[in-house]
């Protein structure tokens, strides 16, 4: 897929040293990206003044790494999701360690399909969400920070009560119905599709970008089929709430959009040039902390993420 030209281009301002970039081509490469005769190249130092600027802005952004890391924290969030849903159980231990504290996975079981057609679509999603884990894993290597602490009991409760789609008094178990699963999917669905593309921009190394576009695809796909899942069972209210309470813990504008508009499907939610719409990813943590305001902690992740990013935004 790419030539050796291209690859001596490959120039990261990640933060991990040369080791863990060959651990991340040749991973990438094991995965299908086809990456071949790849070294490294150091950008050589220059005195001019506008070197020194991109310099300094280089170091302020995150690392590609770190980026990754992000991501990976919230594959561990879906896959563990999508695991219990489907199989009963979460992530073996030997895909959940690495940097950072590892923490446990409380709630999650079984759940009781009937619809043959949705059950079929549950277990291909887990199956991708765990091989995005692992891919991810093997891709950073001793860099990949450790399963964070993950909440699906609680927090399910929280974000339905935030919604309006339960009583101050109810309780929401995403695992209780098939129903209650697609709702519980879709809240997580929409917001891993805005978090690569607006992580996205962030990536510089062209390996990397090239992974993050392959999983946003993947994303991309849960989504549609989860929001057409919805719309064939009339959720279209619901979706709404739903996207209204993302919107409300996000910060300002008006961008998440539901499953309808007006009567008809709105499958693929786009702006008036078909383009879907990105969140930073301090405004992902708003949603996944449940929190509009600037904290580390909360709702999906008690403790919050590992990483270099973990910090929400704020009004």
């Amino acid at each position: 897929m790419f030539g050796k030209p291209f690859v001596r281009t490959l120039i990261s301002r990640s933060a991990e040293n040369r080791t863990d970039r060959r651990r991340f081509l040749k991973a990438a490469g094991a995965a299908g990206l086809g990456v071949v005769g790849a070294t490294y190249l150091g950008v050589q130092a220059t005195s001019s003044a506008s070197a020194t600027g991109e310099a300094a802005a280089a170091a302020e952004a995150p690392s590609d790494a770190a980026v990754l890391n992000f991501a990976l924290n919230l594959e561990y969030l879906e896959a563990e999701f999508y695991s219990f849903a489907v199989h009963g159980r979460g992530l073996p231990d030997d895909i959940t360690g690495g940097v950072g504290t590892q923490g446990g996975v409380v709630g999650g079981k079984k759940v009781m399909f009937h619809d043959k057609t949705l059950h079929q679509f549950a277990k291909e999603i887990a199956g991708d969400e765990v091989a995005h884990v692992k891919f991810l894993r093997g891709a950073l290597g001793e860099a990949a920070v450790s399963r964070p602490e993950i909440d699906l009991k609680d927090s399910f409760t929280a974000a339905a009560k935030a919604a309006g789609l339960i009583s101050e008094y109810q309780q929401f178990d995403p695992f209780a119905s098939e129903k209650n699963f697609l709702l519980a999917a879709y809240l997580f669905e929409d917001v891993g599709v805005t978090a690569y593309k607006g992580a996205a921009p962030l990536i510089t190394n062209k390996t990397f970008l090239d992974a993050a576009a392959g999983i946003l695809a993947a994303e991309a796909y849960h989504a549609a089929t989860i929001r057409t899942s919805l719309f064939d069972r009339d959720l279209g209210d619901a979706a709404a709430k739903i996207s209204n309470a993302r919107d409300a813990l996000d910060g300002p504008g008006d961008d998440d959009q539901g499953i309808l508009l007006g009567n008809q499907a709105n499958i693929v939610p786009t702006d008036n040039n078909g383009i879907c719409f990105g969140r930073g990813a301090d405004r992902v943590l708003n949603i996944v902390y449940l929190n509009p305001g600037p904290v580390k902690e909360g709702g999906f992740f008690p403790k919050g993420v590992n990483g270099d990013i973990v910090a929400s935004g704020g009004a």
